[in-house]
């Protein structure tokens, strides 16, 4: 069965003003009620939710990341590196979030990974 995309993120250098624009532009409900003030989007039917924040530090100052849904990250980014991907960060937990993992594509496209189970909200 393959591996499906469950969380998007938009990041950028001034969060709040961002989460204003999709609000704007596509009605979307933000809920930033959480301690980092990064914006969560439940899931509209049949649609994948998302996140619209401020970039951390260790990362671009703007972007856009999906992230699949993966049984193991472990097992998952050994296969990245040895298809010629690059992990970027490590297996990590977000406070109250999802465990999470980040690598690059061979071009260097950042892409996202969550374990099974770990998703909350």
């Amino acid at each position: 069965m393959p591996n499906r995309v469950n969380h998007f993120e938009v990041i950028g250098r001034d969060g709040r003003k961002l989460q204003e624009f999709y609000k704007k532009v596509f009605q979307w409900k933000i809920d930033s009620n959480n301690e980092m003030s990064y914006g969560m989007i439940s899931a509209p039917e049949g649609g994948i939710g998302g996140g619209i924040g401020a970039a951390p530090p260790n990362r671009e100052p703007h972007g856009v990341t999906f992230y699949v849904e993966v049984s193991r990250l472990e097992d998952t980014l050994r296969e990245v590196e040895s298809a010629g991907g690059k992990t970027v960060m490590p297996p990590s937990d977000v406070p109250g979030g999802p465990r999470i993992a980040m690598f690059t594509d061979p071009e260097g496209h950042l892409i996202g990974l969550t374990q099974t189970g770990t998703m909350r909200g």
